[in-house]
């Protein structure tokens, strides 16, 4: 039985939480870490220690591998720690709000020997899934489109430069960004990209993004946090048709010449549950590593570039 530590018990480490009390055998909850009195409330209910302070979690000599879910400026400092502690991480998306700090997170973790694995958890989704298989009987893939939009955001600290970063630049779109690559195997070269703020006073929450990807395919991407409605939608544009997906709403669809055909309307899996099983496969030496900090590192640059383009307004190459 492995010991697990969770810093962050909001709304979203909660999950975390219940998924490792309840549904994963060989992964036991030793502590949580929570900067609010609302932790302690937690840990009592939930019957494991708990630390205000983070540092003191990853000290906790009970804890053997630790959960980050906390806003991603916290996460180069965590991650150091964790290295220097000899613990296994599994650190929530975005990497860090940068590729400064993503590097950062990548190189101690590396240098220390210490497994990072990061919680791109739209790889999990079974659609996503179902378009990576399908899309290989496709052809030649020619260009594509993207979305995921998403209800205004409901964080304050979403809209705080110094704690977020940017805006759904590096909270959604990093998900569309790692699944293009899960999906197609190729990575971007270089973007053209704009940003909007609707709702937000400080940080972008509607971003639009021309891309070149490897290998000559071209595309589109969108995503926003400012409508009340929810879409994940992706259309793969191929030699022998196109391959449409739907990961909100659950449906895979091929279109050949006038005819459209429903495929599959897979039924729900839960992510972060199938994350946290693969997760402990590579703990124990049976699985590989879910998502590597090299490919979570690659999909803040990809946000990074998005960024420096929206603000230079013009195309800017993705950085190795």
């Amino acid at each position: 039985m492995r010991g697990v530590g969770i810093i962050g018990t909001g709304r979203h480490g909660s999950r975390y939480v219940q998924h490792i009390l309840h549904d994963i055998d060989g992964l036991e909850l030793k502590a949580i870490a929570r900067r609010s009195e609302g932790g302690r409330e937690q840990a009592l209910a939930w019957g494991v220690s708990w630390h205000q302070d983070w540092r003191e979690l990853i000290a906790d000599a009970r804890v053997e591998a630790v959960i980050s879910v906390v806003p991603p400026y916290l996460n180069p400092d965590i991650a150091d720690a964790c290295a220097r502690a000899q613990k296994a991480l599994l650190i929530e998306k975005p990497l860090a709000i940068n590729s400064k700090g993503a590097t950062a997170v990548v190189a101690a973790m590396g240098k220390a020997g210490v497994p990072l694995t990061v919680g791109q958890t739209l790889r999990y989704n079974q659609v996503i899934r179902a378009l990576k298989s399908r899309l290989p009987a496709m052809g030649r893939l020619y260009s594509f489109t993207a979305n995921q939009r998403l209800e205004p955001s409901s964080l304050p600290w979403h809209d705080e430069r110094q704690i977020a970063g940017a805006g759904v630049m590096i909270h959604t779109a990093v998900h569309v960004f790692d699944a293009l690559r899960y999906i197609t195997g190729l990575k971007v070269e270089r973007v053209m990209a704009a940003a909007h703020r609707y709702h937000g006073k400080n940080l972008e929450d509607l971003v639009t993004v021309l891309v070149e990807m490897e290998g000559g395919v071209a595309g589109t991407l969108d995503v926003s946090k400012v409508g009340r409605a929810r879409s994940g939608r992706y259309e793969f544009v191929c030699e022998n048709g196109q391959l449409y997906g739907e990961q909100v709403q659950s449906f895979v669809e091929e279109v050949t010449g006038y005819f459209l055909r429903r495929l599959e309307e897979p039924a729900a899996e839960n992510t972060i549950l199938a994350l946290l099983r693969d997760w402990q496969d590579f703990l124990e030496g049976r699985g590989e590593n879910p998502v590597s900090g090299e490919e979570g590192l690659y999909a803040v640059r990809v946000c990074e570039a998005c960024l420096q383009s929206a603000e230079a307004q013009a195309w800017v190459a993705v950085g190795d």
